[in-house]
């Protein structure tokens, strides 16, 4: 793959990242009419000081409205229409009855009075049992009757019910009621007045009108009320007209398009600033497509959950241990990434919340806290005692933060540092996490790392049992490759494992490398082709074939499978080589026969392992070990290797390359005990009369000597 179609694929997969990034969390975030205060009468305020951003007016309570409307529907009279001939027409029927002898054996006395008090009932006004019940219910002081385009007020208590009507014309002391009630007067009490509903609800919204829906003005700028300040009856009032003030621009579909434009710009910037930093301090983690789809991942599943907490209210948006982005990005990317990757999701969750600079200030703070304690992750106790520092740390600076902003003792919001408790029993569940995330994504921790690295695995029992000398060096290898790791800021445990598989390719033939032959035997002897020695440099080569084949097979991460692609490079097995060059002449032999097919390294710990293979596997053959032939060894095949370019595409330094021959003279000084060369010069004789019979140390224990 070139160069540009490899740029290309690149881009794809950060275009695509991105997007979905970008998309997930608009639909996330909140846009609908929801206030994201929570507050009560007489409670302390919980958030930061709030100051009016705009102009907007102090709306009554809904209780207060009622009261006045109630108050105004009681002095409000509803209106009702008279029927002038119905009052007539009963009378004029009752009469006609009377003479028809229907009242035979009424005085006449009765008749007249009940004709009189017909006439003063339908005067008053007569209105259905139902229609007088909710004047009651109204608490109605009078009616208004309305007759031709005159309306009149009149008392509720004039007014008849058919049954106070009946009531009425039977309750006279002067006359019986035994022969009152033989003119059966109920036949003749008809309602005369009918509710105009369509006057009366003008009449009320016309009053009601009059009504003012608010008690004053808050100005922009305005303190409404400071942090830790116990919410008053007053400020209540202010809290929910802001609610509705805020609740009702929300609901404008401008200023909805002009909320999810600002969203937008405010997600985007975050996205194109964390890209800007890959693309500028970390290209290599720009162009791995695993580690864009982890980072947009954490980018986007914190802020989405915190969206969907702030939107359906369910606990404080600080019960989310945000720390785990960081602990993440440091176990399997750097420091600066997982600083960079921490505060884009902050910025980005906070973008929901009111609280958000109390929000940022406390994440941030404890995301630094969380870089420093994880360096390296090599045991699961290591997260428990990061999450109960994170989780004591982010006590404090909650507690310092409350004291800043002008909150005293009795004010703290006890509830947060509960919330804070929780996020870090959450926080331990980064450690099952961060397998999740070596199977999704193909990364390695250090933790698995330490688990290839034990020597009880089945492959490197095996090694250790089929070629026990390249166990024995791959042992050594690994311990001179950390220590030069660990001088110059390496991967200290990476190289390491690296080293231990390296050459596991050597269990196919394992006789026909030198470490594990023994007796003086050497196997290439035995070979009787013609062109042996291109026999032999395919059997050399193959270990790094044979090597990536078991590795795959064994499911061995990509991590290490690259040590042993890269620990020859594409080097020449130059002993074969040049043993066919001297026999056949080098124009009669191709060098690609005795070519490695691995790359060349391109991190700091293959190049550490290059020159710790090298320098271990040539440090065998020098016949005295002192401390120039070890230094001179040790450059001449670091010299050699740079020469050759074998470190073009590696971030490696020159001062590393130096502190790595230091380093590895040092190493091999220890391992193979080196001592100071002394002057010559003759023998002294010692008395033979006189044995020595004290026990001296010469280096390798207590003895003896004459």
């Amino acid at each position: 793959m070139t160069a540009s179609s490899q740029q290309l694929k690149s881009w794809i997969h950060v275009i695509i990242a991105a997007v979905v990034c970008v998309a997930s969390i608009l639909l996330a975030l909140p846009r609908d009419a929801k206030f994201g205060y929570e507050y009560n009468l007489g409670q302390p305020w919980h958030y930061a000081p709030l100051i009016a951003t705009y102009e907007f007016p102090i709306y009554k309570s809904q209780a207060q409205l009622k009261a006045e409307r109630d108050s105004a529907f009681q002095a409000f009279y509803p209106y009702f229409k008279v029927e002038n001939t119905v009052g007539g027409r009963q009378i004029k029927n009752f009469k006609a009855d009377y003479h028809k002898g229907k009242f035979s054996g009424v005085p006449d006395s009765y008749v007249n009075q009940a004709i009189k008090s017909l006439e003063q009932v339908y005067a008053s006004g007569v209105v259905e049992l139902k229609m007088m019940n909710r004047l009651t219910e109204w608490k109605a002081k009078g009616i208004r009757v309305v007759s031709n385009t005159n309306a009149v007020p009149q008392a509720t208590a004039t007014i008849f019910s058919p049954r106070t009507a009946y009531e009425y014309l039977m309750q006279n002391e002067d006359f019986e009621r035994e022969i009152m009630s033989r003119l059966n007067l109920h036949d003749y009490i008809v309602p005369n007045l009918t509710y105009d509903s369509l006057k009366t609800v003008e009449g009320i919204a016309e009053v009601q009108s009059g009504i003012s829906l608010h008690t004053g003005m808050v100005l922009a700028g305005e303190r409404i009320i400071d942090r830790g300040e116990r919410v008053s009856q007053h400020q209540l009032l202010i809290l929910d007209s802001l609610r509705q003030e805020s609740e009702r621009r929300k609901e404008n579909n401008s200023e909805k398009l002009l909320l999810l434009l600002g969203q937008f710009g405010m997600v985007l910037g975050v996205v194109v600033a964390l890209l800007f930093y890959f693309r500028m301090f970390r290209r290599d983690l720009f162009e791995s497509p695993h580690v864009i789809y982890l980072t947009f991942t954490l980018l986007t599943a914190f802020p989405v959950l915190t969206s969907l907490l702030v939107t359906y209210k369910f606990f404080s948006v600080f019960i989310i241990p945000f720390t785990m982005v960081t602990i993440i990005a440091r176990v399997f990317l750097d420091t600066r990434t997982a600083f960079t990757t921490t505060v884009a999701t902050i910025i980005l969750s906070s973008i929901p919340l009111h609280t958000n600079y109390q929000f940022v200030v406390i994440q941030i703070l404890a995301g630094l806290t969380a870089i420093y304690c994880i360096k390296e992750l090599t045991e699961r106790s290591q997260l428990l005692v990061t999450a109960l520092i994170i989780t004591v740390c982010t006590w404090g600076y909650g507690f310092f933060f409350d004291l800043a902003q002008g909150a005293t003792l009795d004010n703290l919001d006890h509830s947060w540092y509960w919330y804070i408790g929780v996020n870090g029993v959450l926080l331990l569940f980064t450690y099952p996490l961060l397998y999740l995330i070596e199977r999704l994504f193909g990364f390695t921790s250090s933790v698995t790392l330490i688990e290839m690295s034990n020597i009880n695995t089945p492959l490197i029992r095996r090694m250790a049992r089929e070629a026990q000398g390249t166990f024995v060096h791959s042992m050594q290898v690994g311990n001179l490759a950390a220590e030069v790791a660990a001088k110059i800021g390496a991967k200290v445990q990476l190289v390491r494992t690296g080293a231990l598989y390296h050459d596991i390719g050597k269990m196919l033939n394992p006789a026909y490398f030198t470490e594990n032959q023994g007796g003086g035997v050497n196997k290439h002897d035995e070979l009787s082709a013609k062109d042996k020695e291109e026999v032999s440099a395919q059997i050399i080569i193959s270990h790094v074939t044979e090597g990536m084949r078991l590795a795959e097979k064994h499911h061995i991460p990509k991590v290490v499978r690259d040590f042993i692609d890269t620990h020859h490079g594409n080097s020449l097995v130059k002993y074969f080589y040049i043993n066919a060059c001297n026999k056949r002449g080098a124009e009669n032999v191709n060098p690609a026969d005795f070519t490695y097919p691995g790359r060349n390294p391109f991190t700091r710990e293959q190049a550490i392992l290059m020159m710790a293979d090298s320098i271990e596997a040539s440090s065998r053959s020098l016949k005295t070990y002192t401390e120039e032939n070890i230094k001179e060894l040790v450059d001449k095949i670091i010299d050699t290797q740079v020469s050759e370019g074998r470190f073009k595409e590696c971030p490696i330094t020159f001062r590393d390359i130096m502190v790595a021959k230091e380093t590895f003279a040092e190493s091999l000084k220890i391992l193979y005990h080196t001592r100071i060369s002394y002057p010559d010069g003759k023998k002294p004789e010692l008395p033979s009369e006189q044995p020595e019979t004290k026990p001296r140390f010469f280096g390798n224990g207590w003895t003896w000597k004459r």
